[in-house]
């Protein structure tokens, strides 16, 4: 004898689906419910969204700062620029007032003559330029107050050594004519001759076969 079921096959496949269904339901309930207990789930989103605005944070300060790093890199750049530039301005300044000093003391001189003196050599420069040339100025005056017009002449010679023997040369184109009332500036330059060494250099004022004045500079 055989017993069946008095329940069709449909409504068996409908139920154990039903409870398949239910179980599952039951199933991810617990496993929310679970992490809910734990912390884990909302803890993590939480401590993660943090770490994402400490971050974005972290990186705006590093930001600013770079930025405030190359503003004072670029103040300090045009600082040390800026006093450089001062730093030659002072130098050029102090040489000028140092000819200005010198100016100042040779016309002083020039206007406080007695006519005790008569022509002077007030100054004899000279230097020699690459090894090949050499320049000179002399400045001629008469320190008195209503000098008379001079009429003269202005030599200038070269003396040291050559290939290890005495050596003199006076300028190539000789003697210079020298017109002048208070005060006359002449200057020049000569070329030297192969392996010419200048040691000394002279200037003297004539007048007619008379020497007026001498002075020299050794270099």
């Amino acid at each position: 004898m055989k017993v069946r079921s008095a329940m069709p096959w449909p409504l068996r496949w409908a139920a154990a689906a039903l409870v398949l269904g239910f179980c599952g339901a039951i199933s991810l309930w617990a496993f929310e419910r679970g992490k809910e207990i734990a912390g884990v789930d909302g803890g993590s989103r939480q401590e993660l969204q943090q770490l994402r605005s400490e971050f974005t944070r972290m990186r705006t300060d590093r930001e600013r700062l770079q930025s405030l790093i190359n503003t004072s890199g670029s103040a300090m750049t045009v600082e040390h620029a800026t006093q450089e530039q001062l730093a030659v301005q002072v130098r050029m300044l102090q040489a000028e007032n140092r000819t200005l000093r010198e100016d100042l003391g040779f016309f002083q001189k020039l206007t406080a003559g007695n006519g005790s003196e008569g022509i002077a050599i007030r100054s004899l420069q000279a230097e020699v330029l690459a090894g090949t040339q050499l320049k000179w100025q002399v400045l001629v005056i008469q320190p008195v107050k209503n000098a008379p017009e001079f009429h003269g002449r202005l030599e200038v010679s070269l003396s040291g050594s050559q290939d290890g023997k005495p050596w003199r040369m006076p300028l190539p184109e000789g003697s210079q004519p020298l017109q002048f009332r208070q005060y006359r500036r002449v200057e020049g330059m000569v070329d030297l001759p192969a392996n010419a060494v200048v040691k000394n250099v002279s200037a003297r004022v004539v007048e007619g076969s008379v020497s007026r004045a001498v002075q020299n500079v050794s270099l």
